[in-house]
């Protein structure tokens, strides 16, 4: 098969895909008969084929994608005038503390944070598959370890967690719920329609005990502290 047919069966696979595909599965579509680094090449000139475009191929950490640009969502949100309900700061404050200082307790959150996390907040993370227990201390109560999923950066859009922005200061810790804020929508406004652009974010309701977040920093940089855990074991 030359280069133009390889790279027009792996164009079609990855629009149709219904969630990134890694590149040993792409590997299927050509019985094994391609190799993983040829595919790799094939995927940066499809990359260059689709600059200017509307649609952008990335790389994500589950795989490749097809998702369209930032400079298109004020036009596909007339195609979805609704808007989602957002989530609270607290909520938003809770899963960044998790993405920068994992693995942590609900205790080690709420040390951070100031003030008491409900388990409303972290319940609504596990369901929508942004955060997992990977594990338990070995301390009294055994609590539960949080660590972020793949599902988390892929919504993000970025392959690491070595690409988060460091949160040093206070304007970087607003300009990173910013990015979470906006990052993580594409699993809310188009819920299982893949390929859309993140645009803002999902959703939940106020802290059912009502409290408010303290003026505590947020976990400061560098992007992955001492405390992150590594490997994860979706790594």
């Amino acid at each position: 098969m030359n280069t133009t047919d390889a790279k027009r069966v792996l164009e079609t696979a990855l629009i149709c895909a219904q969630q990134p595909l890694p590149v040993r599965e792409m590997g299927v579509l050509f019985n094994g008969a391609v190799s993983a680094d040829t595919l790799k090449l094939l995927l940066e000139e499809l990359q260059n084929d689709w600059t200017g475009r509307g649609v952008a191929l990335v790389h994500v950490a589950s795989g490749w994608r097809f998702q369209s640009r930032p400079q298109m969502r004020e036009f596909l949100d007339r195609l979805h005038p609704e808007k989602p309900p957002r989530y609270t700061r607290a909520t938003l404050e809770t899963l960044a503390i998790i993405a920068y200082r994992q693995p942590v307790t609900r205790g080690d959150m709420e040390d951070i944070r100031g003030v008491t996390i409900n388990s409303l907040i972290l319940k609504q993370l596990e369901d929508r598959g942004w955060v997992e227990v990977i594990g338990h201390r070995e301390t009294v109560g055994r609590p539960g370890l949080y660590a972020t999923t793949r599902q988390f950066l892929d919504d993000l859009g970025v392959e690491s967690l070595d690409q988060l922005p460091a949160m040093d200061t206070t304007a970087e810790q607003a300009a990173m719920l910013g990015q979470i804020e906006f990052g993580l929508s594409l699993s809310v406004e188009t819920d299982g329609h893949a390929g859309s652009e993140p645009a803002a974010v999902l959703v939940g309701s106020p802290e059912p005990d009502g409290s408010q977040p303290v003026n505590q920093p947020l976990p400061d940089g560098p992007n992955r502290p001492e405390s992150v855990a590594a490997p994860h074991p979706n790594a």
